[in-house]
């Protein structure tokens, strides 16, 4: 019998609080690195599934994050088919091959976005290709959602997440980072977003929240709140070819950063990957929420992080 995510990847409630045209270079991050253990491992390149492959095995290898016993469930992000506004299917590809070659008892993507969705995006191809499972949950059938509480939110006090998710006891977070239409940023944080029902995630929106500074900044703080539950065991992130420009769907400026970047600490990651078009971690509320919650580092000076060409 598996064992539940939430033994694992929840955080206890009695945890301490804590394009077509290129950009200049200049908008690409100038770092100081720390000399703690790697924070975070970018692998830059054409060859996105290369750079994934490379990236995960320098970061630790997939066999530090699975075994031949796990059942890993996959979040990637089909949102739409507009290029630079999905999950890269050389990036999932690269995801699903490094938990094969572990072994892993089980492999699935889960999502309540339509198959069309998948389909649209071509990465229900790779899925069908590489023989992995998507488990899609009907958006509209709230009985398919576990209320589960969240006792450090300070807006929200309970997220709905969807039944399929406790089916597995590890969490790999797929997203692609990109320009999204309120806090200017979309990544490893606002991911999460998709194991939380659509209802649910409507109560976070609250009138003008693409425009009213007020509403943005509730926005930001119920996803910084959801994250407080939710602990994923690797994130890899797709910042090899995205939209700088009006995200969240798209059709928008293309930056081609060519990069793909993986760690475990969403807060530290979020705040290299807005500086690839030239965004200041401070300045999105949702990464400054997730880090005054305890969630991970901001300071790019103290996080390292290991570049590399592949």
């Amino acid at each position: 019998m598996s064992r539940k995510i939430n033994r694992r990847s929840f955080v206890k409630s009695g945890a301490a609080l804590g394009v077509t045209s290129i950009l200049s270079k200049s908008f690409l991050p100038r770092l100081t690195y720390s000399q703690s253990p790697v924070d975070i491992t970018v692998a830059i390149g054409d060859d996105y599934e290369k750079n994934t492959m490379e990236a995960i095995r320098q970061f630790g290898g997939i066999e530090s994050i699975v075994s031949p016993e796990s059942r890993v469930a996959i979040l990637a992000n089909p949102q739409r088919n507009n290029p630079g506004s999905f999950t890269s299917p050389d990036v999932l590809r690269a995801v699903l091959k490094s938990c094969k070659q572990a072994g892993t008892q089980e492999i699935a993507c889960i999502s309540w976005l339509a198959e069309k969705n998948w389909e649209n995006t071509g990465l229900k191809k790779v899925l069908e290709q590489e023989n992995v499972p998507l488990k899609i949950t009907n958006l509209k059938d709230e009985s398919l959602f576990k209320s589960i509480p969240v006792p450090r939110g300070k807006i929200i006090k309970e997220a709905r997440i969807m039944n399929t998710f406790f089916d597995y006891d590890r969490f790999i977070n797929v997203p692609i980072t990109k320009d999204h239409a309120g806090n200017k940023f979309t990544g490893t944080l606002k991911n999460l977003m998709g194991l939380n029902s659509p209802a649910s995630n409507r109560t976070f929106h609250q009138k003008d929240w693409s425009t009213n500074p007020d509403s943005i900044a509730y926005l930001d703080q119920c996803i910084a709140d959801l994250n407080t539950i939710i602990q994923p065991d690797l994130c890899v992130v797709d910042a090899t070819e995205l939209i700088i420009t009006n995200g969240p769907f798209g059709p928008g400026e293309i930056y081609k950063p060519k990069r793909v970047v993986v760690g475990k600490d969403r807060v530290a990651i979020d705040a290299y990957c807005c500086t690839l078009w030239g965004l200041k971690p401070t300045e999105i509320l949702m990464i400054q929420n997730a880090y005054d919650h305890g969630l991970g580092k901001i300071d790019l000076s103290n996080i390292n992080i290991k570049e590399f060409e592949v």
